[in-house]
């Protein structure tokens, strides 16, 4: 898959992640969907180099888990991080 596969890929995956997570994020779509690539790319590499996943395919339902698994990972972090710093 190349660099426009992930893009898309992170794009919806943060999305899903956005709607997955309960309360207020902050930071706004554009924040959020920013995050989602990030997160798609963090999946990704955790993915293949700790399981050997495949990420070759978009449709792979395996594929989106990692994507959607790591938006969600790098929006805690996000919201950790931001929320320590209003406080």
């Amino acid at each position: 898959m190349g660099f426009f596969g992930f893009l898309l890929l992170g794009l919806l995956a943060g999305a899903i992640a956005k709607l997955i997570l309960p309360g207020n994020q902050g930071g706004g779509w554009f924040i959020t969907l920013l995050l989602g690539v990030v997160g798609a790319l963090l999946g990704g590499f955790l993915g293949s180099a700790l399981f050997g996943a495949p990420l070759e395919d978009f449709f792979s339902i395996q594929t989106w888990l990692l994507a959607i698994g790591g938006s969600i990972i790098v929006l805690l972090i996000y919201g950790f991080a931001v929320g320590r710093r209003k406080a």
